[in-house]
């Protein structure tokens, strides 16, 4: 989707860094608001970065998030080397969590992660492989 990116960055994301854990998308935030990016993109995009980063900062040893953009389309990439998805369209039921006790007691893990980055996407794609790791592909649209 899309043409080639006028502006890309990669980030790392530290497994269980929850001192930095939201960092990431953060600055993706503040480079699209410097892009001209419209409000409402931006909202949508910080929110499925957002979720992407903490299912990394939770559930993987450590990972990366691509921001690419061009006139057209975002496009968040997110790669992850971590315990993976056993059970994808169980993992993209609302609800449905498998946050430890630690997770749950900081305020996190309603299971909203999966859902909230498909509803905040034109198009998203999920791979995951037990015991090696995730990725995800989320695209939107600028207009």
């Amino acid at each position: 989707m899309g043409a080639e990116p006028c502006f890309q960055e990669t980030f790392p994301i530290s497994g269980g860094d929850f001192t930095n854990a939201g960092e990431v998308s953060s600055r993706v935030k503040k480079i699209l608001q410097e892009l001209g990016v419209a409000n409402k993109v931006i909202r949508r995009a910080t929110i499925a970065t957002y979720e992407a980063e903490m299912n990394v900062v939770w559930y993987a040893r450590k990972g990366t998030l691509t921001l690419s953009v061009n006139p057209e389309v975002l496009h968040i990439s997110v790669e992850d080397e971590g315990e993976g998805i056993e059970n994808i369209e169980l993992a993209m039921k609302e609800g449905y969590s498998t946050a430890s006790p630690k997770i749950r007691e900081m305020g996190f893990g309603a299971g909203m992660g999966l859902p909230n980055i498909k509803k905040n996407s034109d198009e998203f794609h999920i791979r995951s492989v037990v015991g090696q790791g995730t990725s995800l592909e989320i695209y939107i649209r600028r207009q």
